[in-house]
């Protein structure tokens, strides 16, 4: 297929016709039509548009500006993309529900599966996705971070900077979350001028339809009025500049409303909470449930905010897995900011461990920062796991949740004095009682767990009970407690499951202790009846509790996304026990909530970004991410020693006190970006040369195997003149730098530098992390280094020929020792023939094809097969594109699909290859998408069974003895194979994952 120049290409269209199989349906993902699906369409959203199209300029924003969506020629191609959509969805007969233009060209609608079929094979489709479900990842963070007191804002990042009437000014911070509270006083502002009678003061203006700020960066933002349920044009103000809702995806999943507002107004809290932390109101007095806890202030309290609300709650307030965050809705929402105008956006929105880079919000958010759109997103509550983070696309910022100085509590008995997490005893009060294990109080099962009805009162009254983390929400037991008559709660954390702090408001006094602690409280709680524990309202331990950590529930890296070769998440954050604005009825007080998330993180990333732009207002995504990342410094374990965690930290801890003067910039953008889509999906792209995914110019460096040398090329940009030496290091991998020094003699000079990296005694099969320090006169910059040793640097494929013989292959292998070759194979590569067109020794030719030119054979894949391969070769390489779809289907007369795969490039070649398949039907479809001249082609297959095969298929010698990074060689033979055929074999490296496939040619 020939590749468009936009990111939209990723999404290529697939095979979905009948396919002329009597009594069967096209092939449709397992989870089925009809549905609510999104629609992308072919040509390019306004953020990358960069011409072509008669009559429309270019409205992609040149290197160092920003899109200006509110232009003429913005208009005109906005116009333009809208009437191509409605064309399209009127000639499917489809009415869509919601339509997006600007970060993604499509739409979301409730379709048939027949219209999703017709729409796959529209040629102005390029993709065609199911609406998912997401969810919200739920002293003062700013005091912590260095901005300064709350109280007064001096002595800190703010009064560096101007003050708090300064910190974000000028900059409008977008939040894609739950909604807002207009009448919290953490988004108070003045009521909006009139365009027609304002002054030239620099605040927001209002026409009566929207709502116009000028920004520090020239750009105007302009944000339509909207209404709704307790929701009125008088809410907006000079500080909430803008609020949208977007609700069609998750009406169309059949969600209930009654629990939420159906407008910007916030039901659940969590985006009043992420909106109040990024950019809330300086010295904002906060209290819950009458205890007193001073000021809150945001991290970029000058800044404006426009609330996109996409997600909604649910019927039960503890379990966020019943609110929604329909994906078309999210969609919608980011494209209307980046139409708005806003410089910055927080996501802290999670739909599991990423296991793509391209996901349609990752598409959205390519476009967004292609428009100089800063994106911050959380990175999951998924930990302690590794390979649980989300957001794995490298031109955002995703963000780990660590913790900061909290309020605690200490429980003391004889022998043990532990502090930890409590807001619930009152601030240096005592409560002092008879002990019990709720599991020796047991009226119901899971009793431990102090569960809804499995307490027995008349062993509870009276007594401070200790309770086991998990099930039910962590509030609901202190008031299971209370209901059976319990003055307290100790709330242990269990070994193996989340070890994070909180501090929940809680029914009955209670602290909350670490897994740590548990076995010496059921020890001493257990070892008689009825003995004496003692709360206490502060930590009197004496000792101080590390911080920042990074908190259990962090989601972690390496990603699976795209072959390891970027690190996730990319910086940490605040993110447990972050006290901010919560939600509130029109007529109700507004409320504050502690709460504890990566979705708490991302926004202070968020209000740093803002803070970074109020200073410097044109500076891209990728500068600002850099700053952030290069100045990071490590965070600690809970005994108090350095975490060197890039998995779980990524570069480290933010440190606002430092990335204002980074020293030097990893810089990048949208071309930079292609390159490395064009590394992991060849030939999506014409005209972008490829790059390996650890060549990326990002503020880290991971290889996700590495068996040899490999180096890699980073270029950094002066933010002032001076000299730096590199230094780094990676326990057991030999690490080089050149050159080892560099000197700028001016800001904005730029050098380019390599890193070698080679194995020395790191273990293979697993990670071996570091980092690289450019050690300046006027500070370091650093970043952090992961490389994935691996068993051998073999040659992917090895091509040989004849019925008998032999080839010499030659690896250079990771570790020293004796290396078992697994051989399997040889298959032979079976010819399927168009049936329908047949061509003489041939599968088809240039006629070959039904009305939408696909072939289609139905392949079974038994059980114990180790690869299966699929090529589509054609005569014609000049001018013939071919395209090749393989699904994992249910049976072979129920084509709807678990799993498919696509080789769809410009060429006339393509190739599947499928490692370890899953046994099971599958179906093939050749299309011949172009074929301008005579010619034909030949669609093949083999799949090859582990173990032996035919032609004595053998490796010697076997197994090999190999010297880490020492060239060896080995040779592989067979004999007797039939002259004519064509034949597949792999070799395995001992148990890792590196192979060989292996063609013999005997014709």
């Amino acid at each position: 297929m020939a590749a468009a120049a936009t990111l939209a290409v990723l999404f290529g269209t697939t095979a979905t016709t009948a396919f002329g199989i009597e009594g069967v349906t096209q092939p449709t993902p397992v989870e089925g039509t009809p549905g609510h699906y999104i629609v992308v369409m072919k040509a390019d959203p306004l953020a990358t548009y960069d011409g072509g199209t008669k009559g429309l300029k270019a409205t992609r924003p040149d290197k160092g500006e920003r899109l200006d969506a509110h232009s003429a020629n913005s208009q005109k191609y906005v116009a333009h993309l809208k009437n191509e959509q409605r064309k399209l969805a009127a000639q499917q007969g489809v009415t869509p529900d919601a339509a997006y233009q600007v970060t993604v060209n499509g739409f979301s609608a409730d379709l048939t599966g027949e219209q999703v079929d017709r729409l796959r094979a529209s040629k102005d489709v390029l993709g065609v996705f199911p609406d998912s479900i997401r969810h919200p990842q739920a002293q003062t963070s700013t005091d912590f971070l260095g901005l300064g007191d709350d109280d007064e804002g001096l002595g800190g990042v703010w009064e560096q900077t101007g003050g708090v009437g300064t910190a974000g000014e000028g900059v409008v911070v977008g939040i894609v979350d739950t909604g807002i509270a207009p009448e919290h006083p953490s988004f108070a502002g003045d009521k909006l001028k009139k365009k027609s009678n304002r002054k030239s003061d620099g605040q927001p203006y209002t026409d009566g339809s929207y709502v116009y700020f000028d920004k520090a960066d020239g750009g105007l933002f302009k944000s339509p009025i909207v209404t709704g349920q307790e929701w009125s044009k008088h809410d907006y103000s000079t500080k909430l500049v803008g609020a949208q809702y977007f609700s069609s995806g998750a009406t169309a999943a059949g969600f209930d409303f009654q629990y939420d507002y159906l407008s910007p107004r916030d039901g659940a809290g969590h985006g009043s909470h992420t909106a109040s932390t990024a950019a809330g109101n300086f010295g904002v007095e906060a209290s819950i449930q009458d205890v007193d806890f001073g000021t809150v202030s945001g991290v970029a309290p000058a800044a404006r905010i426009s609330s996109y609300k996409a997600c909604y709650e649910g019927p039960d307030p503890a379990d966020n897995q019943d609110d929604i965050c329909a994906l078309s809705d999210l969609v919608g929402a980011i494209d209307a900011a980046v139409a708005d105008g806003v410089d910055v956006i927080n996501y802290s929105i999670g739909g599991g461990a990423a296991t793509s880079i391209l996901e349609p919000d990752d598409i959205a958010f390519f476009n967004a920062a292609a428009a100089g759109v800063f994106v911050s997103v959380s990175a999951g509550n998924a930990g302690p796991s590794a390979s649980t983070a989300d957001h794995a696309s490298p031109w955002y910022t995703t963000v780990a949740a660590s913790t900061i100085p909290t309020w605690e509590g200490t429980v003391r008995f004889p022998g043990f004095e532990e502090a930890g997490a409590s807001v619930s005893v009152p601030f240096g009060e005592e409560v002092t009682g008879p002990s019990i294990y709720a599991g020796d109080a047991a009226a119901g099962a899971n009793a431990n767990l102090c569960l809804p009805g499995t307490l027995d009162a008349a062993k509870v009254t009276g007594h401070i009970v200790v309770c086991d983390r998990g099930t039910n929400a962590r509030a609901e037991k202190s008031e299971v407690v209370k209901a059976a008559g319990g003055i307290g709660m100790i709330l242990v954390n269990v070994p193996g499951g989340a070890d994070s702090l909180d501090n929940d408001f809680h029914a009955v006094p209670t602290v909350h202790l670490a897994a740590a602690n548990r076995a010496a409280v059921l020890a001493y709680v257990q070892s008689g009846t009825d003995l004496p524990v003692t709360l206490i309202g502060e930590n009197i331990t004496g000792e101080v509790t590390p911080v920042p950590q990074i908190a259990g529930f962090s989601s972690r890296g390496p990603m699976n996304a795209a072959g390891s070769d970027i690190i996730k998440p990319d910086v940490a954050a605040p993110g447990v026990a972050i006290l901010a604005a919560t939600d509130n009825a029109r007529k109700e007080s507004p409320t504050f909530g502690i709460l504890s998330g990566t979705s708490m993180a991302a926004p202070h990333v968020t209000g740093l970004a803002a803070l970074y732009l109020g200073e410097r207002p044109t500076a891209s995504p990728a500068e600002i991410k850099s700053a952030l990342m290069t100045t990071a410094y490590d965070t600690v374990n809970a005994d108090g020693s350095t975490n060197t965690d890039v998995f779980a930290q990524g570069a480290g801890q933010v440190d606002p006190t430092r990335y204002f003067e980074p020293g030097l910039l990893y810089l990048n953008g949208i071309l930079d970006w292609a390159a490395y889509i064009e590394g992991v999906l060849p030939g999506t792209f014409n005209g972008i040369e490829a790059i390996d995914g650890s060549d990326l110019n990002v503020a880290s460096i991971s290889i996700g195997s590495l068996a040899s040398r490999q180096s890699v090329t980073r270029t950094v940009t002066a933010t002032a003149a001076g000299s730096y030496t590199a230094e780094a290091t990676i326990p057991g991998v030999d690490v080089v730098v050149e050159p080892a020094t560099l000197s700028f003699s001016e800001a904005g000079e730029s050098k380019t530098f390599t890193v070698t990296f080679e194995n020395a005694t790191a273990p293979v099969e697993q990670w071996a992390t570091g980092s690289l320090t450019w050690k300046g006169a006027d500070g370091d910059v650093r970043s952090p280094l992961a490389v994935f040793p691996v068993t051998a640097d073999a040659p992917a494929e090895v091509a040989a020929t004849g019925a008998e013989g032999s080839e010499t292959v030659e690896i250079i292998p990771g570790l020293t020792g004796e290396l078992p070759l697994n051989v399997h194979g040889l298959a032979p590569m079976t010819l399927l023939v168009d049936e329908d067109n047949p061509v003489e020794g041939h599968s088809g030719d240039q006629n070959s094809g039904d009305a939408d030119k696909d072939v289609v054979w139905i392949v079974d894949v038994p059980a114990g097969t180790a690869l299966s391969r699929f090529d589509l070769d054609s005569s014609d390489d000049a001018g013939s594109d071919l395209d090749l779809t393989v699904y994992r289907v249910v049976s072979p007369t129920d084509l709807r699909y678990y799993q498919r795969w696509q080789s769809a490039s410009a060429s006339a070649d393509e190739q599947v290859t499928v490692t370890a398949p899953t046994a099971g039907t599958y179906l093939v479809v050749a299309n011949i998408y172009s074929a301008p001249n005579p010619m034909t082609w030949d669609m093949t297959y083999a799949n090859v069974a582990a173990g032996a095969g035919e032609g004595g298929f053998t490796a010697d010698p076997n197994p090999l003895s190999v010297t880490r990074g020492e060239a060896v060689s080995y040779d592989l033979s067979w004999t007797g194979l039939a002259a004519g055929s064509k034949y597949l074999g792999v070799v395995q490296y001992g148990d890792s994952e590196v192979r060989t496939i292996v063609t013999v040619d005997a014709r």
